[in-house]
């Protein structure tokens, strides 16, 4: 967390508590106060009740003396109940004021976060691709480097398309403005496409495949699309560059069963649930060199659920993750 953000959220904490403690200490006040009032008040009535003892007789005294008491011990008990019902709801409004102010500062870091990362990541492909282009355009090069520049161009795009198409799809679905258009389709077909454009970015990365033949399910293309594109780029960034990743899908009694498989450092227990956050990326944003914005996981779990599914992750071996998706059929 940066300095600034946390001398603020240190701040914002030191005023909610002396806030919280004045309002407080204002309930006991007010408690103490009229507790002290009302045996004031009760102990006038018995003085005045005294002054008239010799006008009553001994029956009319015992009653008047009974209804003072009672009266005092029912504003006591008002008082008591009073009290004790502000500070239950001082207490909750509390609490969900502390866990809201904490939740924003949270989200405004993770936003500014993924301004930096995106920042970023729109840069590097649009400066490669307007530096290899001025190349092409001063330079008389030979076909194979001209292919070989021209190459590295589509690649950037691609994976500037594949950005923003994450940022337009996120901001759809979180505004729920996003149109799915969803039919019956090959998933197994879609799937080796992916595969085949994933490897054709990538030649050197190993990825195994084992993909039913035929698979057909009712969903948005574009979407499942975005699904698979994404679980392959988290598998080819956190993976050593050497290792292999392997992507199944078969179709289980419970499910289409889709799997990205891969040997990198894994996902930690305590991760495993906010990974799934939006803008949400594991480690200290400060020293992280892994590229990313925070919302592939994000979109992979909204399109799931999209899609009457859900994804989960469990260890691979002998290190690594799996990420399962498990479409209902």
């Amino acid at each position: 967390m940066p300095d600034e953000v946390k001398r603020k959220l240190t701040r914002t904490t030191l005023i909610y508590w002396a806030l919280l403690l004045y309002v407080l200490a204002a309930l006991l006040w007010w408690l103490i106060s009229l507790q002290q009032q009302n045996r004031l008040i009760a102990l006038e009535k018995r003085q005045l009740l005294e002054l008239r003892s010799s006008e009553l007789s001994p029956d009319e005294y015992k009653i008047e003396q009974r209804s003072i008491d009672d009266q005092f011990e029912r504003n006591e008990t008002k008082y008591i109940s009073e009290g004790i019902t502000f500070l239950i709801v001082i207490l909750i409004g509390a609490v969900f004021i502390y866990r809201a102010v904490r939740r924003q500062f949270k989200m405004q870091q993770q936003q500014q976060h993924f301004m930096m990362a995106v920042t970023h990541e729109l840069k590097t492909p649009i400066a490669v691709a307007k530096l290899n282009l001025e190349t092409l355009q001063k330079y008389q090069l030979d076909p194979e480097k001209q292919q070989k520049l021209i190459r590295t161009t589509l690649d950037e795009t691609a994976r500037l398309n594949f950005l923003t198409n994450n940022i337009l799809i996120s901001a759809q679905l979180e505004n729920k403005a996003f149109i799915s258009s969803k039919e019956e389709l090959d998933l197994s077909a879609l799937l080796l496409d992916c595969v085949a454009a994933l490897q054709k970015r990538f030649p050197d990365r190993s990825i195994e495949t084992e993909i039913e033949k035929e698979i057909d399910m009712v969903g948005d293309a574009l979407l499942l699309q975005i699904l698979i594109n994404n679980l392959l780029e988290n598998a080819i960034k956190y993976a050593p560059g050497l290792s292999s990743i392997r992507t199944t899908l078969h179709s289980t009694p419970i499910g289409i069963r889709l799997a990205v498989a891969d040997q990198g450092p894994g996902v930690p227990e305590s991760e495993r649930s906010k990974v799934f956050d939006r803008f949400y990326r594991i480690g200290n944003e400060q020293t992280r060199t892994t590229k990313g914005t925070g919302l592939g996981l994000y979109l992979c779990q909204r399109i799931a659920q999209d899609h009457r599914g859900r994804i989960e992750i469990e260890n691979n071996h002998p290190q690594g993750s799996i990420f399962n998706v498990i479409f209902a059929q």
